[in-house]
């Protein structure tokens, strides 16, 4: 199962690096969580990527991937960064640092796993 993840900010692939910086350092997500490819656009010979893909199974890494989403949002920072997950059937909600403690309820409405009350 993958989920999406776009990072929201003032320089959104700036943020997005250093999203996957920080989750590459969980060692239940090492190697579960990449940027996707980027697709260039004509007349260019590369992208950006602009969203990661988490590949999650059993065991646990949902959990940990929440858990290192409410740890990455609550750290201090100059700037505003909202993280944003879409599931494998489309469902979108968005965590940032006011709402990161709810990180592991919004990831499993992402998932399809739990329904949104809203």
């Amino acid at each position: 199962m993958e989920l999406q993840l776009w990072a929201e900010g003032a320089d959104p692939l700036e943020e997005l690096e250093d999203l996957n910086d920080w989750l590459s350092q969980e060692p239940e997500l090492r190697g579960r969580v990449k940027p996707a490819p980027a697709i260039p656009s004509e007349g260019e010979l590369g992208g950006l990527p602009e969203v990661l893909i988490a590949a999650l199974g059993g065991g646990g890494v949902a959990s940990a991937l929440a858990t290192s989403l409410g740890a990455y949002l609550s750290q201090p920072r100059r700037r505003s960064v909202r993280i944003r997950m879409k599931g494998p059937h489309g469902q979108e909600v968005e965590v940032d640092a006011q709402n990161a403690s709810d990180a592991e309820r919004l990831l499993q409405i992402a998932l399809g796993r739990r329904e949104d009350p809203q």
